[in-house]
């Protein structure tokens, strides 16, 4: 990926189906996965409509950092937040970064 912005650049990327990273590559979107690390967060269906795991203190925590990027996202308005035990059941859910 080229397009290097701010976290906020990352997420509206995403949301608009285009791909960024963070400067320091721990936020980054394909425009339609949004990865925290190597840890899958969100997902932009073919209809536009978003998705996001909440992989924060109110589903399973896994970092700060992530939590972070994670809450910065939903702020945007995400169309549905799933717990990650649904999350990582369902074809949305990709283990592996695509890049």
């Amino acid at each position: 990926m080229s397009n290097r912005v701010n976290n906020s650049g990352v997420v509206r990327a995403w949301k608009e189906g285009h791909t960024a990273e963070n400067g320091r590559q721990t936020l980054c979107t394909d425009g339609v996965s949004l990865w925290s690390y190597d840890l899958k967060i969100g997902h932009r269906l073919d209809s536009g409509a978003t998705v996001l795991a909440d992989y924060t203190a109110s589903g399973r925590y896994r970092s700060q950092t992530t939590s972070c990027h994670i809450g910065l996202a939903r702020r945007t308005g995400i169309n549905l937040m799933m717990h990650p035990l649904v999350w990582e059941t369902s074809p949305m859910h990709e283990p592996e970064l695509p890049f």
